[in-house]
């Protein structure tokens, strides 16, 4: 029983100490106005994304900088999402939506989708966003300024997440809770080894370039987590590649209810642990398991102790996050719940080869 616990202790510190590191060196993209030339090709997949679709189009449209071109690539939708993109560039001419091709075998929905539209992008840079994102004011500038500063080949940004139920406050802050209290995200530009990475597709700008060269969804064609498989390759070519946290220049909402958000994270759950189901139920053991272990010993003193460093890392993490501080706290005993769930989804589908999302297996 000592030995668990002290077990448990030493990775809760270790993880706080992450969370604190995070929190200190604010890992956020910074806002800068200075105005840049370049010509960023905003490009988005989209495949039965009809209730998106515009209010993304006209965020990215109402946004101030200047020199861009939007190219939608309907994947394959059955509803009206390809229609809806077509009247809007028909009175906005730097829009336009294109159909995509038949999906090969071998490769996955989403990196095949990238793969046409990066072939069809013009732009000096390229930015990959999710259909279901909102963009605001500064963003453009301040990415691209970005990449010119600290010559990167990819940035990506995890965007702040709308939640607007219950069910999806109860799932979706695990995605920044995770990230902040495992990796001390400055480390991914600083620590030029590949194995260190993190990434979002949610938001991957490439400098066009490089991207033409390397094309890297192609590389990652079969990958489930293309974004952070596509960071490592960065990396590993020596390229300068930075993961940073959005700062309230791009919000998403990910998932719209709870059912939708736990089948959403447990289809790429286990590959952040490289499909390794030992590893994801270490994982859950050292989180779930050892806080269980310190509460049964009944030590008012070990589990005040306990509380107060996993009350300071929800502080810290929804503050940088932009999240509702006093709601995480609340929720996060049913957070664990849930992060249980998705680790045993996300178990069972892989074992059973039974992932599927928006109708395709995966």
């Amino acid at each position: 029983m000592i030995a668990a616990i002290s077990v448990t202790f030493f990775f809760i510190i270790l993880r706080f100490t992450v969370t604190v590191f995070n929190f200190i060196s604010n890992p956020k993209l910074p806002h800068v106005k200075r105005l840049y030339p370049y010509k960023v090709s905003i490009l988005i997949p989209a495949r039965n994304e009809q209730e998106n679709m515009l209010n993304l189009l006209e965020s990215i449209y109402k946004q101030d900088y200047e020199n861009y071109e939007v190219i939608v690539l309907d994947d394959g939708s059955t509803d009206n999402t390809h229609q809806l993109c077509a009247d809007f560039a028909e009175h906005h001419h730097q829009f336009k939506v294109i159909k995509g091709k038949k999906l090969p075998q071998d490769w996955l929905g989403k990196n095949y989708a990238c793969h046409q539209l990066a072939l069809e992008a013009t732009g000096d840079y390229f930015l990959f966003l999710d259909a279901d994102e909102t963009v605001y004011n500064g963003l453009l500038t301040s990415a691209v300024h970005r990449m010119n500063v600290f010559n990167l080949g990819l940035l990506s940004l995890f965007t702040n997440q709308e939640m607007k139920t219950l069910g999806e406050n109860s799932v979706v802050p695990l995605m920044h809770y995770i990230l902040l209290n495992l990796l001390p995200l400055r480390l991914v530009f600083l620590i030029k080894n590949s194995a260190v990475a993190a990434a979002s597709g949610q938001f991957m700008l490439f400098d066009a370039n490089i991207y033409r060269e390397y094309q890297w969804h192609k590389a990652a064609k079969e990958k489930v987590v293309e974004d952070v498989q596509i960071m490592r390759m960065v990396k590993a070519a020596g390229i300068n590649g930075e993961a940073l946290l959005a700062n309230g220049m791009i919000s998403c909402r990910m998932y719209t209810g709870y059912k939708e958000a736990i089948d959403g994270f447990s289809k790429n759950f286990l590959a952040a642990f490289n499909y390794s189901v030992m590893a994801l139920l270490f994982y859950l053991v050292i989180v779930i398991g050892g806080p269980m272990i310190v509460i049964m010993t009944m030590n008012l003193q070990l589990i005040f102790f306990m509380a107060g460093l996993i009350g300071l890392s929800r502080v810290m993490v929804s503050l940088s996050a932009k999240q509702n501080t006093l709601l995480n706290l609340v929720l996060h005993p049913l957070q664990m719940v849930n992060l249980t769930i998705i680790a045993f989804l996300a178990i069972q589908r892989h074992l059973t080869h039974t992932n599927v999302w928006k109708g395709r297996r995966i």
